[in-house]
């Protein structure tokens, strides 16, 4: 099933991480961030977020939706890790659309945001970006190549005053936004678009 998550949250005040993205396909670097988010911050459910559509990617390449969320619920359990069409569901495409849709409607639960480092390099091009940043604490994850650019860029210097050390994941959930953490843990290297090449090598 695609939604198992309530549709207007549940009664109890549970610490749920949120990680967007293409998933075009799902991989091991997905369940890698998922897991770690969910050791290090005791989250009680993990959502995946499948976007119909990423602003800021190219539609070329793109699978179909139905597929993508397929790959995302392969790798998930379906009970703490979540595959869902949720942004499908609320009609929303942009970042802060979907933060501020899911406060309004799941109001019990305490969000903390998921991203890369790649992605927190390059938040300065996404709409909103100064309200993402104080609508839900942030975890960030290394990525190769990309950890140490994203701690000198923009979005890290202007909110370098709000980022906790590394041992405070468990309180992150509970925090007041705008916070955020860099979680020093193994780079994973896996990415979609290396998958998407070995399949075309694969299947030519």
């Amino acid at each position: 099933m695609s939604f198992s998550i309530p549709r207007y949250g549940h009664r109890y005040r549970l610490r749920v991480g949120l990680l967007g993205g293409s998933f075009n396909p799902a991989h091991e670097g997905h369940l890698h961030v998922a897991r770690q988010a969910m050791t290090h911050l005791r989250l009680d459910q993990l959502w995946l977020m499948v976007s119909p559509g990423n602003p800021l990617k190219s539609a070329n390449g793109m699978a179909p939706f139905a597929q993508r969320l397929a790959s995302a619920q392969k790798i998930a359990d379906g009970r703490r890790i979540i595959a869902t069409d949720i942004e499908q569901r609320l009609g929303t495409r942009y970042t802060w659309d979907t933060m501020r849709a899911l406060t309004q409607r799941f109001p019990a639960q305490k969000f903390v945001w998921l991203m890369g480092a790649d992605n927190l390099r390059q938040l300065p091009r996404w709409g909103n970006w100064l309200r993402i940043m104080h609508a839900m604490p942030m975890l960030v994850l290394p990525r190769p190549g990309a950890t140490r650019p994203a701690l000198a860029g923009r979005a890290a210097s202007r909110f370098r005053k709000h980022r906790l050390p590394a041992r405070s994941g468990l309180c992150l959930p509970l925090a007041a936004a705008p916070c955020w953490i860099l979680l020093p843990v193994k780079e994973n290297s896996a990415s979609a678009t290396a998958l998407r090449r070995t399949f075309k090598g694969v299947s030519s």
